[in-house]
């Protein structure tokens, strides 16, 4: 794991500015790799290079890397589990070169330098994004992992190309942008992060997962008028998919696991030959533990194939109703593992926000974000490298929308499309103090907390929604466009647009996680855990991400992944030979904190200085009228608006920092 840095000038410079500048790009990266430094030049391109050693530490694993037969050199973050077997794999065919060291970046250079970039990024399981300069082409590569582990963002900062694995990378470039970009503000708001290919800034992309840009030819004088999206050409710029997740889909559709006997033994074993290639390391290993059911699966099956007590990671908190830490406990008893349990006060947790924005480097809106950094923290004492449970709510349907999205679809169907608009603007128009009323019903009743929130969201669907697409929008929206000041601007081309697999159509389940695969995943929890962990210098691993693994899920049908109103069936089955079934079963909660809370009383004068209408106001890309509307009702108590006002105050708080 690395951080990765360089540029593609318009022109040949002075070859000592230019290594100046890439060593600030380099530095601005030193927490993703603090072990070692690496930069090169060549005329007009230059990559540099931050290593954190994960295997091969010997100086044969260093970077940026040439291949042995001297036409190419590479800046790589990440890791190639497989490349054992690919190593194996050009031996045999007789083209493997003189090895110099066993690095996953060694194999790579070699399989590229004989299959071919596609090919050997076909062959690749892992995660990655690097920089490839083909001498003999002069050409230019940047790639990316299937699903989006690993950053890169690209774009213009003057005459030059920059890219980096992080935007503080590309901002130690003089010329690049610092103004806002509206279009993916307005993302930003909506969704609580910003969405592939857009950032923040004008000029400045994300490359999308399973993609590979390419420069061929003269730099272009300026960036295009909107992100290059993949098939897509900008004079010497092409972009191209190596992978497509639709085709993933549509392969798993054509070829189903049709007996839940099958389905389960064939889904263990791949599942876990994935967790055994994933810890393979030269340094200390270990895992996150929730005590949940992906977290609780991955170490079981680490367990069962180490030789020693897996190192395992936990965070509890003071307030108990947020703390997991007690069955996560209980989940490592039972498999022996070596935990550690961190417990966190209100106050440390806390003093995380101050360096969100520099952890996150653009808006980031999740407010889970504080305590995946505190658990990295703690794990970063003992290991280099953790394993997580990330990505098996995504790909097995462990999200309460699975579950309720299609439930409440089927329900509005029925309904005239005229009447639904009518029931949501009754719903929407009826004061709090109904909702209130309904809320405290006698006792006996069940509860309903913050219960005019859910009247707003219903309302809301009901007004707004005519297909599933639009149920799977309105329920991880947060704000509307018109909390711009000029209103939203033209809609922004994103990843969510693009065309999904027919049979999906039937299956709004399997609709909705195939959107959260290739959005929600990569740019808010992948984006989260990458930014956390390697703030401290520490590798996740995400076994759930392996290509076979995403393969063998697209191959079960939704019935094995939600049962009776409950998500991930497949996984739990396969958990319950390994766990007591008592040890796992309780609602879901996700990994959350109290923010709410605290914005009323310990972080209300910081809440209260960043949604002042001065703050607000500020060069004119904000409305503070229902901005300040939705904090003051929240600070009553009555109504709990956590989600959008900490989607506001982490922009602030960036805006603060960065623009």
């Amino acid at each position: 794991m690395c951080g990765i840095a360089g540029l593609f000038l318009a022109s040949p410079r002075e070859p000592k500015g230019v290594k100046a500048l890439v060593r600030r790009m380099n530095h601005s990266l030193i927490h993703r790799g603090p072990d070692a430094e690496g930069v090169w030049t060549n005329g007009k391109v230059a990559f540099g290079h931050q290593r954190l050693s994960i295997l091969d530490l010997s100086d044969a694993g260093a970077q940026p890397m040439h291949s042995t037969c001297g036409r190419y050199v590479i800046a790589f973050n990440g890791e190639i589990y497989n490349h054992l077997q690919m190593r194996r794999d050009l031996e045999n065919s007789g083209v493997a070169p003189s090895w110099r060291g066993h690095s996953d970046t060694e194999t790579l250079l070699a399989g590229i330098a004989h299959w071919g970039l596609d090919e050997a990024l076909n062959r690749s399981g892992g995660m990655f994004a690097f920089a490839l300069w083909d001498k003999a082409e002069k050409r230019l590569s940047l790639a990316r992992d299937r699903i989006g582990e690993k950053p890169l963002y690209w774009g213009w900062a003057g005459d030059a190309l920059v890219f980096g694995s992080e935007l503080k990378a590309l901002r130690q470039h003089p010329e690049c942008p610092a103004e806002i970009c509206r279009a993916a503000l307005a993302q930003y708001l909506t969704y609580a992060y910003v969405p592939a290919p857009w950032s923040i800034h004008p000029g400045i992309y994300k490359l999308e997962p399973g993609c590979i840009l390419e420069i061929e030819g003269p730099l272009p004088s300026s960036p295009p008028s909107h992100p290059l999206r993949p098939e897509g050409r900008y004079e010497s710029i092409s972009i191209r998919r190596y992978w497509s997740l639709n085709e993933a889909l549509e392969t798993g559709h054509r070829s189903p696991l049709e007996t839940e006997r099958e389905a389960l033994d064939a889904l263990e074993g791949t599942i876990s030959n994935a967790v055994g290639r994933q810890m393979i390391s030269d340094v200390p290993l270990g895992a996150f533990l929730s005590g949940g059911i992906d977290s609780s699966l991955i170490v079981s099956l680490m367990q069962a194939q180490a030789s020693l007590p897996v190192k395992t990671f936990t965070v509890g908190f003071e307030d108990s109703g947020f703390d997991e830490a007690p069955f996560a406990a209980a989940v490592a008893k039972h498999l022996g593992t070596d935990h550690t349990e961190i417990r966190v006060t209100e106050r440390e947790a806390q003093e995380v926000i101050p360096r969100l924005p520099d952890l996150y480097d653009e808006p980031f809106g999740d407010s889970s974000q504080i305590p995946t950094h505190l658990v990295c923290g703690a794990a970063r004492e003992h290991v280099t490298v953790a394993l997580s449970g990330d990505a098996g709510d995504e790909l097995f349907g462990g999200y309460n929308r699975y579950v309720l999205g299609p439930k409440n679809w089927r329900r509005l169907e029925k309904i005239p499309r005229p009447v639904r608009r009518g029931l949501g603007k009754i719903i929407s128009s009826a004061p709090v103090s109904v909702w209130e009323w309904l809320g405290n019903q006698p006792k006996g009743t069940p509860a309903v907390r913050y219960p005019a929130d859910k009247a707003e969201k219903i309302g809301r669907v009901l007004r707004e929604v005519e297909n599933i697409d639009d149920l799977y929008r309105s329920l991880i929206s947060a704000w509307p466009g018109d909390v711009l000041t000029r209103g939203s601007p033209d809609p922004a081309s994103t990843v969510l647009n693009d065309p999904l697999p027919d049979h999906l159509v039937e299956d709004p389940a399997a609709w909705m996680m195939a959107q959260d695969m290739r959005s929600y995943l990569p740019d808010d929890i992948l984006c989260k855990v990458d930014r956390a962990a390697m703030g401290v210098s520490l590798e996740t691993r995400v076994p759930f991400l392996d290509p076979a693994v995403i393969a063998m899920a697209a191959r079960l049908p939704t019935a094995m992944k939600i049962r009776e109103g409950q998500g991930k069936w497949a996984l739990r089955q396969i958990l319950y030979r390994k766990v007591p079934r008592k040890l796992l079963e309780r609602p879901k909660t996700g990994f959350t904190i109290p923010i709410g809370e605290w914005l009323r009383d310990p972080l209300r004068s910081w809440a209260e200085e960043l949604l002042s209408p001065e703050a607000l106001a500020q060069d004119d890309l904000l409305d503070p009228a229902p901005i300040r509307a939705v904090w003051e009702d929240h600070l009553t108590g009555q109504r709990d608006w956590t989600h959008k006002l900490w989607i506001v105050l982490m922009f602030q708080a960036w805006r603060a920092r960065w623009s």
